[in-house]
C-alpha cells in the first residue's frame, strides 16, 4: 500500500494499539481507566471532553475579544483582522512543518535561517534576467535540500535531533549571509511580490490577503496528509512508539528524512513569502528567531513535544494566538520591552492550562 494511499475514518494509532507501542493488539484485556478521569462525575467528565475538543480556541477568543475592548475597538475590525492574518501566515507555514517533525518526536531549530537562505537565492535568481521565473523552485528547492540534509543526519547518521538542527541553525545563517556578502538583496521589480502585497478581492474595498490563501492550503494539506494518507498513520506511529512502529514494517528513518524535507521546503516557502512582502532578503536578520515562533505555535496547539499527539488544527490556533498577542500588545499601547513578557507568561499560562485541560494521562 502507498504511503499516500488514502484512508477512511481515524487515522490516529489510539493508545493502546500496536503501532502505539503500548497495547497487545486484538484480543487484549481492557486498558486500566485513565488516572486523569478517575473520580469525576458525569458532568465533569463531559466538561473536560468539550475542552479537549475546542483545545485553545477560547483562549483566542478571548484574547481576541479583550484586545478589542482595552484597544478601543480597533482589533476586531476588517482591517485590522486582515493585518493579523498576515502577520499569521508565514509563522503557520513554518509551523506547519514544525508539526510533522515534532509528531515524531523531533525537533526543527533551523527553521529560520532555512527561510533567510530560501530567500536569499530567490532575491538572487530572481535578479538574473534569463532564470528570474526559476526564482520560488531555486527556493523551494534549497529548503527541502538543507532539510534533506538535516533528516539524512538525524535519520541515517542517528545524530540528536537537537543538535543536528541546532549546528544547522548557526551553519545555514551564515550561508544566507554568504550569499548576498552581507548585504541586503533588493529586487523592485520582484516578480511574484503579489504574493506578499496583494489578496483576492471578493468584496468591494476588502481582500483576502495571498499570504493567508497560501498559509491555509498549506494547513488543508497538511490536514489531509496527516488524517487521511497511510503516511499520516505512520508519521504518528513513528512518533507514539519507533520501536513498535519498526516492528510493524515502518520505515522508521524513511518517515524522518519525509519530515526534515518537507520542513525545510516549508521553510523555503516562507522565505517566497518573505522576501515577496518585503522585495528584499537580507542574510543576517531575515528569519531571526522565526524557529521560536514555530515551535511555540505548535506547543501551544496541543502537540506534545515527545510526539504522536497532535493536531494541524491546533497549530493553526497556536499560530493565531501568537499574531494576535503580537498585534493586540501594540494596539493596547505596551511597549517593545513588556510585549516579549506578557508574551512569554501568556504562552506558558496557555500551555499550562492545556496541559491541565488535557488531564494527567497525556504526554508533556
Amino acid at each position: 500500500m502507498s504511503d499516500f494511499e488514502p484512508v477512511s475514518g481515524n487515522t490516529n494509532p489510539e493508545p493502546g494499539s500496536v503501532l502505539a507501542g503500548t497495547g497487545t493488539g486484538t484480543g487484549s484485556a481492557p486498558a486500566a481507566p485513565s488516572h486523569g478521569g478517575a473520580g469525576l462525575s458525569a458532568r465533569q467528565v463531559r466538561l473536560r471532553a468539550t475542552l479537549q475538543a475546542t483545545g485553545m480556541l477560547p483562549v483566542l477568543i478571548i484574547l481576541a475579544v479583550g484586545f478589542h475592548l482595552l484597544g478601543g475597538h480597533r482589533f476586531l475590525t476588517a482591517q485590522n483582522l486582515s493585518i493579523v492574518a498576515q502577520q499569521a501566515s508565514i509563522n503557520c507555514v513554518l509551523a506547519a512543518g514544525m508539526t510533522f517533525v515534532i509528531l515524531t518526536g523531533g525537533i526543527d531549530l533551523s527553521v529560520g535561517s532555512i527561510l533567510a537562505a530560501s530567500a536569499m537565492g530567490a532575491l538572487i535568481v530572481s535578479l538574473l534576467p534569463d532564470f528570474s521565473g526559476l526564482a520560488i523552485p531555486v527556493c523551494l528547492g534549497i529548503g527541502a535540500g538543507i532539510g534533506a540534509l538535516n533528516g539524512l543526519l538525524v535519520a541515517y547518521a542517528k545524530l540528536p535531533p537537537f543538535i543536528v538542527t541546532l549546528g544547522s541553525l548557526t551553519a545555514v545563517r551564515g550561508l544566507a549571509r554568504l550569499m548576498g556578502s552581507d548585504n541586503t538583496v533588493f529586487n523592485p521589480n520582484l516578480s511574484y511580490a503579489w504574493l506578499g502585497n496583494d489578496g483576492l478581492h471578493i468584496l468591494p474595498g476588502f481582500a483576502i490577503p495571498w499570504l493567508a490563501i497560501v498559509a491555509m492550503v498549506v494547513i488543508v494539506l497538511s490536514w489531509y496528509v496527516l488524517r487521511r494518507t497511510v503516511l499520516g498513520v505512520r508519521i504518528y506511529a513513528v512518533g507514539g512508539n519507533p520501536a513498535a512502529a519498526r516492528l510493524a514494517g515502518i520505515n522508521v528513518p524513511l518517515i524522518l528524512l519525509f519530515v526534515y524535507a518537507l520542513s525545510g521546503a516549508l521553510a523555503g516557502l516562507g522565505g517566497v513569502l518573505s522576501s515577496a512582502r518585503l522585495y528584499a532578503a537580507n542574510g543576517l536578520q531575515l528569519g531571526q528567531s522565526y524557529e521560536l515562533d514555530a515551535i511555540a505555535a505548535v506547543i501551544l496547539g496541543g502537540t506534545s513535544f515527545v510526539g504522536g499527539v497532535g493536531s494541524i488544527w491546533g497549530t493553526l490556533v497556536g499560530a493565531l494566538i501568537i499574531a494576535v498577542l503580537s498585534n493586540g500588545l501594540i494596539l493596547v499601547g505596551v511597549s517593545d520591552i513588556w510585549q516579549f513578557i506578557v508574551k512569554g507568561l501568556v504562552i506558558i499560562g496557555a500551555v499550562a492550562l492545556d496541559r491541565f485541560r488535557q488531564g494527567s494521562g497525556v504526554r508533556t
